[in-house]
């Protein structure tokens, strides 16, 4: 009896207790936690390739439709291909060269910028002698005296006299020597990318087809690949269709908004502001700062510093909450914490070129994850 008693009770534990069982094993999930860590180390050791192919790949979508309908109306694609890649880089060049005038006023204005930015920093600290800022430097300043008094000094030897080498605080040799070098890389890059862009222009849909030779010897599934080919080939070129529409419109409004508060140089800030308009939060946060110090430095006062940052704001924030979500179709949307996320991986990894790419690439692997069921859960992740 006593048994049965016993019996019943682990019955009962047992069918309280709720078990989930593991869909993957142990060592499918130790192999899967090292691909990816081999991956993330290839993408890092390997920036310089990959950020090149990236741009490439994102740049010959763009321009794909553009030299697709250019070859239906009877030129080679090759031909083709040139003069769409020659518009679109002559026009670019010609449009950044415009503002020659602009960008140099700029820098012939910085020192007098900064000269202000001194002097008013003077003054304030003047009307502020005993200000939280003075405090907290005169406490570092006793903070520091007190820790060289407490270390003592190694004693030099007997005949060597000790010298106190002083370097200049900035190093402009060493700033034009990593500033030429940078620019020659850039410009390396920057040519490779143009022609691997214009092979993928020339090439058509190439891939496209060899991928349906691979994917399988029935007609389904060669039927499924293309399907599926062509759904994110449609999504991505949607999405650098918004992302560029998007960034234009930002750079029109903020100019003539600038030019009606008497913003100088109104041209090179509204172009600022649609290129940083593509980074979401952390872009328009970069462009309402920059706007509010260059309006502080220009009319001295921080009524119109707040104006003119506030109208740069306000047509940033009504592109991302309003515009963009309506030209975005809601296969394409992700969620808010996803895209950060993403952000931050994507900027720890590449820099600069990381925080720009970042967008594009959750925007493809959602695409890529969507349409391929082992990789659904991925792009449910990623979705809303």
């Amino acid at each position: 009896m006593a048994d049965t008693t016993l019996l019943d009770k682990d019955r009962d534990k047992d069918e309280s207790t709720t078990t989930v069982p593991a869909p993957v094993g142990i060592r499918s999930a130790s192999l899967t936690v090292l691909a990816v860590v081999a991956a993330i180390f290839t993408l890092k050791l390997g920036e310089s390739f990959f950020i090149p192919l990236v741009v490439s790949v994102l740049m010959s979508y763009a321009l794909d439709p553009i030299v697709s309908w250019v070859a239906r109306r009877g030129v080679p694609r090759a031909i083709a291909a040139a003069l769409v890649l020659v518009v679109s880089v002559g026009g670019t060049a010609a449009g950044l060269y415009s503002l020659r005038d602009e960008a140099a006023t700029i820098v012939q204005q910085l020192p007098e910028a900064a000269r202000r930015l001194r002097d008013t920093l003077r003054r304030d600290r003047a009307h502020n002698q005993n200000g939280t800022v003075t405090q907290v430097q005169k406490a570092a300043e006793e903070l520091q005296r007190a820790a060289t008094e407490a270390t003592p000094l190694t004693p030099a030897p007997r005949g060597v006299m000790r010298v106190q080498i002083e370097e200049p605080p900035i190093k402009v040799g060493d700033y034009l020597w990593w500033g030429s070098t940078s620019l020659l890389a850039f410009g390396g890059q920057g040519v490779a990318v143009l022609f691997l862009v214009y092979f993928m222009l020339m090439s058509g849909d190439l891939f496209k087809r060899k991928l349906v030779q691979v994917s399988g010897p029935t007609l389904s599934k060669k039927k499924i690949t293309v399907q599926i080919l062509d759904e994110i080939t449609q999504q991505i070129e949607r999405f650098l269709f918004v992302q560029v529409f998007t960034s234009l419109l930002v750079a029109i409004a903020s100019w003539v908004a600038f030019r009606l508060l008497g913003l100088e140089q109104a041209g090179v800030w509204a172009i600022a502001a649609g290129l940083f308009n593509s980074i979401p939060y952390f872009g328009p946060v970069v462009v309402t700062g920059g706007i509010a110090v260059v309006a502080f430095m220009q009319f001295g006062t921080l009524s119109m510093a707040a104006l003119v940052a506030g109208v740069a704001l306000v047509i940033t924030s009504l592109e991302g909450f309003l515009l963009t979500p309506w030209l975005t179709s809601r296969a394409a949307s992700m969620n808010a914490v996803a895209i950060f996320i993403g952000l931050l991986f994507w900027s720890w990894l590449w820099g600069i070129w990381g925080t720009l790419l970042a967008v594009p690439i959750l925007m493809v692997t959602k695409a890529v994850c969507d349409r391929i069921e082992d990789l659904q859960p991925v792009g449910e992740l990623l979705g809303e």
